[in-house]
Formats: C-alpha cells, structure tokens, sequence
C-alpha cells in the first residue's frame, strides 16, 4: 500500500466509525489513568493520534465522551457474562456465580472504568442506561430459569437484586482496597458461589 493510498484508507476507516472507536479506547486508558475528570478531549485525541477537532466528529463535547466510555464498559462486561456462561447450563447456580465472579473480575481489572459505569451521569443517554439493563436482564434470565419465574417479575427481581447487590458491593469493596490480598484471591471466589446459591436457596 503506497503512502497515498494509506490515508485514504485512514481517512475511510475514520469516516466509517474507527475514529469513534479508537477515541474510545484512548480515553478509556485515561480514564483508568487519571480518573473521569484528570484529564481533556485534547489529550484524549492525542492519546488516539489523531487532531484535537478530530473528538468532535463524533462526541459533541467531554461528557457525552465519558458517556460512551461508560456504554462500552457494559457492552463489554455483557460480552464478558455471555462468554463465561456459555459452556454452563442455564440458570444453574454455576452459570449464576459465574456471572459474579465475571463482574468482580471486571472491576478488579477496570476499577476506573467500572466506576465511571457506575456514577452519577449529568444528562445520561438513553442508550447507557439501555446498556446498564441488558447487563442486569442477563442475570434477571438466568435467576428466572433457575427459579422456573419467567412469568413472575417480581418473584425474580426479588432475589436477583440481592444477587447483584452483592457482587456489585463485594466488587467495590475490593476495588477500594478493603479485601485482604488473601481474600481477594483465594477466597473470594468461593464466598460469591456460596453466597449464591444461599441466596437462591439452595
């Protein structure tokens, strides 16, 4: 590929959404870097090799660029749920501890992403709170099918919540330094799985 030629297809790639993507990721290591407000769009393009008016094809300023750092969080942390549960029998309580042990495991590798997932969002986008609920309605499916509650919401949610609950304060209290190193990597496991099944009453 000539010289030529390379940035049209640079300038194609772009013009195609890679550009979207690869701010993205940039900002996502900023944001692990330095926390959500340490640092500026014009870092976050430099970060990405691209111009400082290159952010604003897509992100019409630093929030909704946070906000779709946030999106991708939950789109990825989904893929993370479907990935590990694959191999294991639905609504098993192996598929349900599965899915905490999946998103401990993600805020112990993302701990600056996985808060900014979780924070208070100034005029938060329909799509980030869509992609918060398809996290949730994966572990809402398989508490239903373990409980044989697919007709009954409210019976679900009732013990779903817990669940999520706990790994969701077990996740920040290890994110936040409070686990003891040997908790946090012998145990904690084994306390999710029996937390779990405690939980849906086995």
């Amino acid at each position: 590929m000539t010289k030529g030629q390379a940035e049209v297809h640079k300038k194609s790639a772009y013009h195609h959404g890679d550009l979207r993507a690869q701010l993205v990721a940039a900002t996502r290591q900023l944001v692990e870097e330095k926390g959500p407000s340490g640092f500026t769009v014009a870092e976050a393009a430099r970060q990405a090799a691209v111009s400082t008016a290159a952010p604003y094809r897509h992100f019409k300023d630093r929030t909704a660029l946070l906000h779709a750092v946030a999106e991708d969080g939950m789109h990825r942390l989904a893929a993370s749920f479907d990935a590990r549960i694959a191999s294991l029998p639905p609504g098993s309580a192996e598929a349900i501890t599965e899915l905490g042990c999946a998103y401990v495991d993600f805020a112990a590798a993302e701990p600056g992403v996985f808060r900014l997932m979780f924070a208070a969002h100034e005029e938060k986008p329909d799509s980030l709170t869509e992609a918060g609920m398809s996290c949730y309605g994966r572990l809402l499916r398989q508490t239903a099918l373990h409980l044989g509650t697919a007709d009954d919401a409210e019976e679900t949610t009732a013990v779903a919540l817990p669940l999520w609950m706990f790994v969701h304060g077990a996740s920040f209290l290890l994110i936040d330094g409070k686990l003891s190193d040997t908790l946090a990597s012998g145990r904690l496991r084994g306390l999710i799985d029996q937390s779990t099944r405690r939980l849906l009453g086995g």
